[in-house]
């Protein structure tokens, strides 16, 4: 039965007082009431596309975006809303399309200038999308994540001094953030820079990711009153990232290690199994954590300690291969060992090739 305009317009209000209260569940279907009764208005099949955005479901707020976009021609909200979704969808090509539309309507927009550099990354035109992300920031030079975006691009690129900058304007906005910490960490420890990035790194402790804790105080690098344990931050401590970590990292301090039983065997050491006790143990610190607590440097690291060597066949056999644990142990365990790094190289290698302070029998090769 058709509503009234009573009823329409009921409705309507009903909707927009549920979506004013963030109750977007409840004002989804009020909304698509009022689109069903009037399917040429645009204002109402925008504010349908935007609930259902609200709640995540952005494949069904497609269709009312897009129609709405088609009849607020003049309202730039309605298609940047619509790049939105289509971005999420990985429509990148189609958000563009709507974001040019938007800046046309509303040149000199900041926010419509970072999300055109989104997309244009997203596709791959990294050159577009850094002159977008320039031009959001010329018109709002602390505009977060634009400086966030220009800071990764530049960093690629290799102006590393123009990166630091970004994110150095960055964390005067917002000081102590921890994102913001972690990523100029990464960018001055890839550079080889410990000295002012492991401090910031630490910054990622206090980031919601997931990350194994244990229920333990934190050793902060105090002289230690009881036993201590290091263990690998990652949640699944059978990844090739929680066996690369342990077999680099677990050097130059007295402590148990929390490891793998598949490196148990080979640590000359104390060791236990995630899940076990940890009633003897006073403080606990990641594996990550080691360099800044106990004040390493690519010029000074601590020796690895030997492994118990369980297999003498194929010793001394060279070995090449990736960033991986196998390869690891193969340089733990004084193999001729040569690691091919990646662009996406992990920071503890810094910014070296050839022979590494790591391992004494390992050289490293970049891709």
């Amino acid at each position: 039965m058709a509503l009234s305009e009573a009823q329409i317009q009921t409705l309507a209000r009903d909707a927009i007082q549920r979506a004013a209260a963030g109750d977007f569940a409840a004002a989804e279907p009020l909304f698509a009431q009022v689109a069903d009764a009037r399917p040429n208005s645009g204002q109402a099949l925008h504010l349908l596309g935007q609930a259902r955005l609200k709640l995540g479901r952005f494949a069904e707020a497609r269709e009312p975006l897009e129609r709405a976009a088609k009849f607020l021609l003049r309202d730039p909200a309605a298609q940047v809303n619509l790049a939105g979704c289509l971005s999420v969808l990985g429509e990148h090509a189609l958000a563009l399309e709507a974001l040019e539309r938007a800046m046309r309507l509303k040149p000199g927009d900041a926010t419509i200038a970072h999300n055109r550099g989104r997309a244009l990354q997203a596709l791959g035109r990294a050159e577009e999308a850094e002159r977008a992300y320039d031009e959001a920031l010329a018109v709002d030079h602390r505009l977060l994540p634009s400086l966030t975006a220009r800071a990764d691009l530049l960093a690629k690129r290799g102006d590393w001094m123009g990166a630091l900058a970004d994110l150095d304007m960055a964390l005067t906005s917002r000081p102590g953030n921890a994102r913001l910490l972690v990523q100029r960490a990464e960018l001055l420890l890839g550079q080889g820079d410990w000295l002012r990035g492991l401090p910031d790194y630490e910054a990622r402790l206090e980031l919601p990711d997931g990350r194994y804790i244990p229920d333990l105080p934190r050793w902060q690098g105090e002289p230690l009153t009881g036993k201590l344990l290091i263990y690998p931050e990652q949640t699944d401590i059978e990844s090739d990232a929680a066996l690369r970590d342990t077999l680099m990292l677990a050097r130059g301090v007295d402590a148990t290690i929390q490891c793998s039983a598949r490196l148990a065997d080979w640590l000359d050491g104390p060791t236990i199994r995630r899940g076990d006790s940890l009633k003897d143990f006073a403080v606990a610190a990641p594996l990550r954590s080691l360099p800044y607590l106990l004040n390493w440097s690519l010029d000074s690291l601590p020796p690895a300690p030997p492994l118990r060597d369980r297999e003498q066949a194929g010793h001394g056999k060279p070995v090449v291969g990736g960033d991986d644990w196998q390869t690891h142990l193969a340089a733990r365990r004084g193999a001729p060992t040569v690691i091919v790094l990646s662009d996406a190289a992990d920071w503890l290698w810094g910014s070296r090739t050839g022979i590494s302070p790591w391992y004494a029998n390992l050289e490293l090769v970049a891709r």
